[in-house]
Order: C-alpha cells, then structure tokens, then sequence
C-alpha cells in the first residue's frame, strides 16, 4: 500500500503524547478558513511512500519514540484510508503506540463497507485526536466548507467503541470565540464518556504566508491571533459546559 505523504516531522510534540513521529498525508475535503496546512489540501502528489518504508524510516529514530509512537496526521489523513489502516495494524502488531488526528468529516455510519474498515481502524488506533470545528451548524458549514454531521457521528462513534479520544478545538476570534457556542461544545463533549484530554487551540495568522505564496485568498486577513488569556477562559468555557451536561445526566439516573 503506497501512501502520499506531504512530509514528516520526526520530533513532534504536540500531535499526541510523548515525542512523536508525525505523517503528514496530503488531501482534505474540508476548506477551513484558519487552515495553516492549505498545502496538503491537494489529493495525490506529494512524496509517496509504502507503508513498509514509513516504518522503516520511523526505526531510525525510534530511541527517540519510548515514551511516544506514530501520529497521522494531514491534510485529512483518512482520504487514504486504506493507507492509514495498513500503517496502523502493522505499527500496531510491532508494539507502536498509534495516533490519528482528524476531523472525521470522512465518517459515513450508513456505510457498511466503511464501517467495516473504521472498526478495523480503531483496533488498532490507540489513541483519536478529533478536531471539532465548531458546534453550531451553519456556523460550521461557513467555516469550513463541510456539515458537521458526520464529524458529531465519528464522535459518538468512537465513544460507543470506547476508544481513547482527546478533542480539539481552535478558538479564533469572531468566528468560534462565542461564549454560549464553547458552552454548548462543553455540552456536546458532556455527552461521551471516551474523552481523556480537551485541547483548546489559539488561532494564529502564521500559515498567511503559505496562502500568499500559493496565490490563495485568505479570509482571516485581518482578524488578530487569539491570546494565551482568551484561550484559558475558553477552555473554562468548555468545561463548564461539560460539567453542566454532566451534573444533569447524574440528575437523571
């Protein structure tokens, strides 16, 4: 199984937990307006690459990795799905921790054949990093391009298969800095019970640049990044949000 690969980071510390070997794999559908990545939304290109051969430059430095393993990552990593799904049972078998971060958008519940594979997928994925770009429907839709749907579906998903999730959201102002739609967020995440980590992401400008370079518009010209302040009040948002979903189920039982 041959991937395409836009590029890898072989010292990530932000794409799960520990030091991380981080593929980047190129393709997304959705077209979000903070995108940093608008380089990887492209399918095919890139530098392709066998699942063999990912593995093979991941032992280089696997000393590196003890503590850590393998994020895919993109672009939206699951446009190749069977590429993904391939690299994760094999680093699975070899003992590597395994990440995805995605935003789902790919999810289709309807679908038995898809399904079938998502199963497999989450056998051997130790760890969802599931990015939600904001709770609100048409808000969402602006934003990226893509309904929500599917994305809130991959969610309960992978609550009902019990598979370790950690949700992550970016907070950029105007768009989803709203005080009522992180609460509601809150309320959403309040509903699974699989959810290990919340990370609440600071919008920033610093993929401007690549826009320009590509000779693309980019929308958030002039909105300023969010400060370290704003992103700790979010997060308190969202929790609270969580809490309040969670104290009214307890009311329930």
């Amino acid at each position: 199984m041959t991937g395409h690969v836009h590029s890898i980071e072989s010292f990530g510390t932000v794409d799960g937990p520990g030091i991380r070997f981080v593929l980047f794999l190129k393709g997304c559908p959705m077209r979000c307006q903070y995108c940093h990545n608008p380089d990887t939304w492209a399918g095919g290109g890139g530098s392709p690459m066998t699942v063999e051969e990912v593995l093979q430059e991941y032992q280089r430095t696997k000393h590196f990795y003890t503590q850590g393993g393998i994020t895919v990552t993109g672009g939206e990593p699951l446009v190749q799905m069977d590429f993904v799904l391939e690299l994760f049972q094999k680093a699975h078998k070899q003992g590597i921790h395994t990440c995805l971060d995605t935003s789902g958008i790919t999810f289709r519940p309807d679908d038995t054949n898809l399904l079938e594979k998502f199963d497999r997928l989450t056998d051997a994925a130790d760890l969802i990093m599931l990015d939600i770009k904001h709770i609100d429907p048409e808000k969402h839709l602006e934003i990226c391009g893509q309904s929500q749907d599917n994305i809130l579906a991959f969610a309960r998903y992978l609550d009902s298969r019990h598979v370790p999730v950690w949700i992550r959201h970016v907070v950029v102002p105007g768009l989803s800095d709203k005080e009522d739609d992180l609460f509601r967020l809150g309320q959403f995440i309040g509903t699974l019970h699989n959810v290990k980590a919340l990370d609440v992401l600071p919008y920033h400008d610093m993929g401007k640049v690549k826009y320009h370079r590509l000779g693309l518009p980019y929308a958030l010209e002039d909105t300023p990044a969010l400060s370290k302040e704003q992103a700790i009040l979010a997060r308190k948002t969202i929790l609270e949000g969580i809490r309040d979903q969670r104290i009214a189920a307890s009311r329930k039982l």
